[in-house]
């Protein structure tokens, strides 16, 4: 191997020899990738084609061990740290061109205790893997709706799913973590250890560590569902439709509709192909047969052009979204929350929606409320949370040559949305790193002075600082 150049702290190249690279793998339980390695280009891929990285180093961690080793070596190095854990990262923030990455991909173990109701599930875990065993028990962890995310930034920003109105964001399911510090030290953080910690972790992103295992309260739910997933032409009576139910929806129902195009696939009818559609989708948290009956009215708006509704394992309702992210697509995603679903602003959903540039992409209206709505900013960094819809818009395309075209339209959708929107934002779909300050001021409102407060705490160097970065703030000095 010969001496690496590699980014640093100031983002100017540094070197590191060969020598202490074989240091470096010498104290892993896992391994340490370069470019002249034969799985390299394997082991750099992200999911958002938009970004083709290739960092210096990636440190493939096998345990927490390695991981704090891996701080430490960049500490001794000063060098410019990513973290990747599913790779899911809409904004690419998993990877830097010649920077060192900390991997966590193969930390993916997840443990059940059924008598405490608890999970406690690795850092690079994807949600597939937690489904998986946690439904072995017929228990749930409310979490996201695309089986290979990763647990860790979906959690660390909140966390969003079908469960969400009954049990709340992933984050506010969260009984604990363990985490490694800037300093390359492994801590645990909950109610009782490091509270400051544990309240900013619980939404306020991955600023603060490297989170190598998180504890999770569980809920009894499955194996069987009911799903609804009723696709209509668009049309604006079919969501006022909508508006009313969701007005009206018990805790159980957690519902997303979209507009889209109906893809040129066998499962629709040929004549609907690329046609404007709306569809709403719904899982009930309880029996499948209570289910069933309180779900039915989603599926009689009018003739649907096809109704995929069903009794479904809880694991397969995971899955039903995953073949429309493949990885390697481009995405550039967004947020608005939404003071109300005001006929006008379904005028401009359905406008913009016709504008498109991709017949991958969507516009996606999340009902909020229930228990998203009971967590106090004590609990959470993730505050206010009275909207009552969130708004997700989602630009999927292939052809890389009509990026601009696709982000200008979300851009679009953004603005045009602004005179309808209640404050906050979901860094989940966060747009890219470069527009993250105002991102983030949106997001946390009055809560930003505690985070930058816990940063300064944990991270007064902004070590972590590829993510949606809040900056450290020295503690205010109160004057007598």
């Amino acid at each position: 191997m010969k001496t690496l150049e590699v980014i640093n702290s100031s983002e100017n190249k540094t070197t590191i020899s060969a020598e202490e690279i074989d240091k470096l793998q010498y104290l892993l339980n896992g391994s340490s990738i370069c470019a002249e390695d034969a799985n390299y280009d394997e082991a750099r891929q992200i999911w958002n084609g938009m970004f083709d990285k290739r960092p210096a180093i990636i440190v493939r961690c096998a345990n927490a061990t390695d991981v704090m080793n891996a701080v430490r070596f960049a500490r001794e190095h000063n060098l410019l740290v990513a973290v990747r854990g599913g790779a899911h990262n809409v904004a690419g923030l998993a990877s830097y061109d010649d920077g060192l990455v900390i991997d966590l991909s193969q930390m993916r173990a997840v443990t059940v205790d059924p008598q405490t109701r608890t999970a406690k599930v690795e850092g690079g875990a994807q949600l597939g893997d937690i489904d998986r065993a946690t439904q072995a028990y017929g228990l749930v962890v409310p979490i996201g709706v695309v089986s290979e995310t990763g647990i860790g930034g979906l959690t660390l920003n909140g966390g969003v799913g079908w469960l969400r109105r009954k049990w709340g964001m992933t984050c506010d399911n969260l009984i604990s973590v363990e985490l490694v510090t800037a300093e390359g030290e492994l801590i645990t953080a909950s109610k009782t250890e490091n509270q400051d910690l544990f309240w900013a972790l619980r939404g306020g992103g991955g600023n603060f560590g490297i989170v190598t295992a998180f504890e999770f309260e569980l809920h009894p739910l499955g194996p069987e569902v009911m799903f609804c997933f009723t696709f209509y032409p668009d049309s604006k009576d079919i969501m006022q439709k909508f508006r009313e139910y969701a007005q009206n929806q018990p805790e159980e129902v957690s519902a997303l509709s979209f507009t889209g195009a109906v893809p040129e696939d066998e499962n629709f009818p040929q004549e609907w192909w690329h046609q404007p559609f709306y569809a709403v989708a719904a899982c009930y948290a309880g029996s499948a047969e209570e289910g069933e009956r309180v779900l039915q009215p989603l599926r009689e708006w009018g003739q649907p052009i096809v109704d995929f509704s069903d009794r479904l394992a809880f694991t397969e309702v995971q899955k039903v979204l995953d073949a429309d992210y493949p990885k390697g697509r481009n995405y550039y995603w967004k947020s608005v929350y939404l003071k109300e679903l005001s006929d006008e602003t379904m005028d401009t959903l359905l406008a913009l929606n016709r504008k498109a540039p991709s017949h991958h992409s969507t516009i996606d209206i999340w009902t909020m409320g229930g228990a998203l709505s009971r967590v106090s900013p004590d609990e959470s960094p993730l505050a206010p949370r009275e909207a009552p819809y969130m708004i997700g818009i989602e630009a999927n395309w292939d052809d890389p040559a009509d990026s601009d075209r696709n982000i200008t339209w979300v851009r679009e959708c953004v603005t045009r949305l602004e005179k309808f929107s209640a404050p906050g934002n979901y860094l989940n779909f966060p747009g890219f790193l470069e527009e993250g300050d105002e991102l983030i001021k949106d997001a946390y409102g009055k809560n930003l002075k505690r985070l930058a407060q816990v940063k300064q705490q944990y991270d007064p160097d902004n070590f972590f600082r590829l993510n949606q970065n809040i900056k450290p703030k020295k503690a205010m000095v109160v004057q007598k």
